[in-house]
């Protein structure tokens, strides 16, 4: 029999990578790896990885508080809170939090694989290694997933 999961507001992993701070709240395995979810808060004045493209799988933002910066190639769109980016395979993107106060969003993968990128970060961190855009980006290519430096 399958079981429901419950995520409640102080439950789920917690990964700080740093200006980003991310809560797990679906890694995959209740949904037999075809979608994973994480909260993030990104700090005041702060910018996200360097903009990049998935080749295996579709990424969900959902503004929750705050203002985010989504870069899509080289147009950038204002996202307030309610708003909704979605991101196919292939596309560009990145984004940045400008404002003054922390900035909120519900993040999705369809599949999940991006989940154990943000692991993988999390753990070279802890490892001593800095997380700077080459480490990012070498981290990044072990989940389908490449620099878009046409667009950095």
């Amino acid at each position: 029999m399958n079981s429901v999961s419950m995520v409640g507001p102080d439950d789920g992993e917690t990964i700080g990578l740093g200006p980003a701070h991310l809560r797990v709240l679906e890694d995959g395995s209740t949904t037999g790896h075809r979608l994973g979810i994480i909260e993030i808060t990104l700090d005041p004045h702060s910018e996200g990885p360097p903009q990049h493209r998935h080749a295996q799988h579709d990424e969900g933002f959902y503004v929750v508080s705050g203002t985010v910066h989504f870069t899509v190639g080289e147009t950038t769109h204002e996202a307030p809170a309610g708003t909704l980016a979605m991101v196919p395979p292939g596309v560009p993107h990145t984004f940045a939090n400008h404002g003054d106060t922390p900035a909120v969003m519900i993040n999705t993968f369809t599949p999940d694989l991006y989940v154990r990128y943000f692991r993988d970060l999390r753990d070279m961190i802890a490892g001593g290694r800095p997380l700077t855009p080459e480490s990012t980006a070498e981290v990044m290519g072990r989940y389908a997933t490449v620099p878009a430096t046409d667009h950095a």
